[in-house]
């Protein structure tokens, strides 16, 4: 499992900029984003290398921050590598709730980062598929 930094804050000009300042100056590194917004408020979707620090600066500068955790799948970078996730889901009707990918090498290897209700069967079906599941040291070494 992964740690996912999640941050509530309102949709206007220079959120973001305070965000990644704020990271930059501690010298967080992001490995991936993912922003969805409704009604004037958004929630911005991180995984970083110290998501644990993360949180505590953030909500020192009075944002709104948490974590959550996600699985995070090693897959093949080439068409048809998110089927074999999906169709390993779909056989155990686990539904995806939030998901989010990066490539890691290019037409190599990539990260699936998946937020599924059913947790404990989520990662028995990966690893009966033989997909490799990263922890936090694995996702952010790689």
């Amino acid at each position: 499992m992964a740690q996912q930094v999640c941050i509530f804050a309102e949709n206007k000009p220079g959120r973001l900029e305070r965000i990644t300042r704020i990271l930059q100056e501690a010298r967080i590194n992001m490995r991936a984003i993912t922003i969805a917004t409704s009604q004037g408020f958004g929630i911005i979707k991180l995984i970083v290398d110290a998501p644990q620090k993360t949180i505590e600066l953030l909500r020192s500068k009075g944002l709104t921050a948490y974590s959550r955790e996600v699985i995070a799948v090693l897959m093949d970078d080439h068409p048809g590598g998110l089927h074999t996730i999906a169709n390993a889901f779909a056989s155990k009707d686990i539904n995806v709730e939030d998901a989010y990918g990066f490539v890691i090498q290019d037409k190599k290897r990539a990260v699936m980062i998946l937020d599924v209700e059913e947790m404990p069967e989520a990662l028995k079906v990966l690893s009966v598929s033989h997909l490799s599941i990263l922890d936090d040291a694995e996702l952010y070494n790689l």
